[in-house]
């Protein structure tokens, strides 16, 4: 998304052409765009001074337009304007960035298609995409699901960013800044109610501690919403929504050249979250061959009439314990030296992120699997050091040296109850398969720890004022150690059968979780890079082309690894082209940006689900030799007066295998007798390869202008994208498309603001993902329905 500077409180308008037109855009700017007359220059000038959206994707604060970088902003008062609040519904306003989340742990974030496509995380295997928030590196997806709090502004970042980012950013990075402490008061407060019990209270309060010295500012979030499913088990809601989040920092200013910013914060977030829904049954493979022991077969034996495939009636059947509950909290501290040519920087972090989960693994109200779960304990440390030219230089340069620490303890548990042996064993002796299954229950421990260092420098020559050159590189040595440990503790005690029947019971078990106990440690050395040639061809428009090379270290895989599996996963290497326009005309009433992208990806790191005839479905992860993504991307504002604002933007990205001869089999084809399929050229999971958003905001003073009446719509489609590692037909997910509306009044000075929303104003049912088992059930993850409410906002 780009953003009209903010003079006049002008609107702003997206709209993502191909960038097949940015030749002839180009053509018409440098015309549109003449030089004005002495005096409407500096007129234009002193708007553009007051209205530039600066950012800092390059380390150093700089007006969006001039960053030869494909990149989105999403400003605090587009948020407002939105009502959004999360990840999840940000990505609603940048069509290349995909977020699918089963759970806050089960995340994937993905731009351009690349990073992580299935929902499903291996604490081994690391994000391509790096989310950062006030400079600090969140080691694990989980960890971005909370509440996004009093937001400056977030900037999401297209393609590799791994020489000042590092950090696995070989699909790009979300750089959230939020607001900083205050030396004149501020004060901030929202609330909010609505449909579905929903309540939220937001606040922010800055002022200084000592006149120009030191400040403060403390601000907070609590959300609550009653869940949108019902588990006809109990009659319970599910799919809820609780979080609590509060920041603090100190800013300390003891010089004008030191400014020292503390920031600690705290979240805790709980859902009844996952309550698998039904959407269809299929007992035979698409050969026509029945399905041994298919899910209906299994509810027939068992006596249980298994809920209708209706699944938007919102309605799911589980007799197990299942809840999403994490808690994250962390300190930084920033420290920025200016010392005359050049300013020095210090940015020191430690967080936590704990993860407890409990989940109903067989889809049903019957005993069958009682626990499938990981949870998990996060500990990170992070230290960067930048130093930095100042000014306008004819070389503007930027070196620094950063390390990274982190380990992820890993506590797993899986049960079985009373109806799991004729579930998954009714040809077997009922002695040995009770024996085996009824009240058995595996543990597991896993830790992967990595430390990483890394030097990198980048420089910006400015070969005239209309040319300039960027290059950079960046080393970086990990060091990633990992174990894992499977064991029993609990079910019969088979040492009372027959040594025959004791035998065949610890067989099942094996089947299911076999007793494991291994290490494994990988270290990778590798070099990232980029070059940039930017051209202003008129002081409103630039050209620019680059190239950038990626990586990402080694994974491990800590799980139960299947046969033709390795505990060590290669590293990950990204070839990025990409050719771009940023332009705005008519005295920057309209920006127009567009990019062409070109990535092809070496032992491309995704996680991968094994569906097994007998036993639970292993995840692990792996390397597929080629992958490659392409598109075109392209935004244009307009804003044809201070009342009326339109956007639109659009992506069309074709990321696909290039070269995968043996992905896991779809569950609708027989895997017993072709285990593996050739998926090359096909379109990579959780990739629409078109989105587009368009958005209105209207403004109309009232009576003598002290009230203003205002409206604001915007509407998000992707096009249909398939969910699952082995590109099942039952996994394709419908294209489908969001209406967001929101109407209110506000004192011209924003000293109140009240309003009336509505998400998803169309009522539009959807999925956000489809999860086919490999005996016949297909669940779904569903979309939120349409949800009412209204707003009323202060500042002072």
């Amino acid at each position: 998304m780009i953003y009209l500077p903010h003079n006049n409180n002008k609107a702003h308008l997206h709209f993502r052409l191909f960038a097949s037109t940015a030749v002839l855009a180009l053509s018409i700017a440098s015309h549109a765009i003449a030089a004005p007359a002495p005096a409407e220059a500096d007129v234009a000038s002193a708007e553009a001074d007051a209205g530039e959206i600066f950012v800092t994707a390059r380390r150093r604060d700089e007006d969006a337009q001039d960053v030869p970088i494909a990149l989105n902003v999403v400003s605090a008062e587009t948020l407002d304007k939105t009502g959004n609040f999360t990840l999840g519904q940000v990505q609603q306003l940048v069509p290349s960035l995909q977020v699918f989340s089963f759970n806050p742990r089960n995340t994937n974030v993905n731009i351009r298609g690349l990073g992580a496509n299935v929902s499903l995380t291996n604490d081994g295997l690391e994000n391509g995409v790096g989310f950062y928030l006030d400079n600090v590196y969140y080691g694990r997806p989980g960890q971005s699901q909370f509440d996004l709090v009093d937001l400056q502004q977030i900037e999401v970042l297209r393609g590799p960013q791994g020489t000042l980012f590092g950090k696995n950013t070989t699909s790009g990075a979300i750089n959230i800044t939020s607001r900083a402490p205050s030396f004149d008061p501020e004060f901030f407060g929202e609330i909010t109610g609505g449909d579905y019990g929903y309540h939220q209270l937001r606040a922010s309060a800055s002022a200084p501690i000592i006149a120009d010295k030191a400040a403060f500012r403390l601000s907070l979030a609590d959300t609550h919403r009653d869940g949108f499913l019902t588990n006809l088990h109990d009659g319970s809601k599910a799919q809820d929504y609780d979080n609590f989040s509060i920041r603090g920092q100190l800013l300390v200013t003891p010089t004008e050249a030191v400014s020292i910013r503390l920031i600690g914060d705290y979240s805790h977030q709980k859902q009844h979250y996952v309550l698998n829904i039904p959407v269809t049954y299929f007992g035979t493979y698409d050969s026509g061959a029945p399905i041994a022991n298919n899910f209906l077969n299994r509810t027939t034996r068992a006596g249980y009439t298994p809920l209708a495939a209706d699944p938007f009636a919102r309605q799911g059947d589980s007799d197990g314990h299942y809840q999403a509950e994490m808690e994250s909290y962390g300190g930084s501290a920033q420290v920025d030296w200016d010392l005359g040519k050049v300013a020095l920087t210090s940015v020191t972090a430690y967080r936590w992120w704990d993860w407890n989960p409990a989940n109903d693994g067989d889809s049903t109200s019957l005993p069958v699997v009682t626990k499938a779960q990981q949870a998990n304990r996060q500990r990170q440390f992070s230290q960067e050091l930048r130093l930095g030219s100042t000014g306008n230089n004819r070389i503007d340069w930027t070196l620094g040296a950063y390390y990274f620490w982190q380990t992820v303890r890993g506590y797993g548990a899986s049960a079985y109850g009373s109806a799991a042996p004729n579930w998954f064993a009714p040809a077997g002796n009922p002695v040995v398969t009770n024996a085996a299954l009824n009240g058995f229950e595996s543990n597991s421990y896993s830790e992967p720890a990595t430390k990483s260092y890394a030097l990198f420098g980048q420089a910006n020559w400015h070969i005239s004022d209309n040319l300039t050159f960027t290059g950079g590189l960046r080393y970086t040595h990990e060091d990633k150690t990992g174990v894992y440990r499977q064991y029993w503790v609990a079910g019969s005690d088979l040492s009372t059968l027959s040594p025959a029947d004791a035998a065949a019971a610890t067989a099942i078990r094996n089947q299911f979780n076999p007793r494991t106990s291994y290490d494994v440690a990988v270290s990778d050395d590798s070099v990232s890079g980029l070059a940039t040639l930017a051209w202003k061809v008129t002081p409103d428009a630039l050209l620019y082309g680059s190239y950038s090379r990626g990586n990402k270290s080694g994974g491990l895989n800590l799980t139960n690894i299947p046969a033709g599996a390795v505990a060590e996963v290669k590293p990950e290497k990204v070839d990025n082209y990409e050719f771009g326009l940023k332009s705005q005309w008519f005295n920057r009433a309209v920006t127009f940006n567009a990019a062409a992208f070109w990535t092809e990806v070496s032992d491309y790191q995704t996680a991968i689900t094994q569906i097994n005839a007998v036993g639970p479905a292993i995840q692990y992860i792996s390397n597929i030799p080629k992958v490659r993504s392409r598109g075109l991307e392209a935004d244009v504002s307009y804003a044809p007066s201070k009342w009326i604002g339109l956007t639109a933007s659009a992506s069309y990205v074709d990321a696909t295998y290039r070269d995968y001869r043996n992905a896991p089999q779809a569950p609708e084809r027989n895997a017993a007798l072709s285990p593996t399929q050739d998926l090359t050229g096909v379109q990579l999971p959780g990739v629409p390869k078109f989105t587009y958003t368009l958005g209105a905001d209207l403004a109309q003073p009232l009576g003598s202008g002290l009230t203003v009446i205002y409206g604001h719509a915007d509407y998000s489609h992707r096009s249909s994208f398939n969910t699952s590692s082995s590109n099942s037909r039952y996994a394709q997910v419908p294209g489908y498309g969001i209406l967001n509306a929101r109407i209110g009044v506000r004192a011209d000075d924003g000293r109140w603001d009240l309003s009336v929303w509505a998400r998803n104003l169309a009522h539009k049912d959807y999925f956000q993902a489809l999860s086919p088992g490999g005996f016949g059930l297909v669940t779904g993850t569903i979309g939120d329905p349409r949800t009412l409410g209204a707003t009323l906002r202060t500042r002072l």
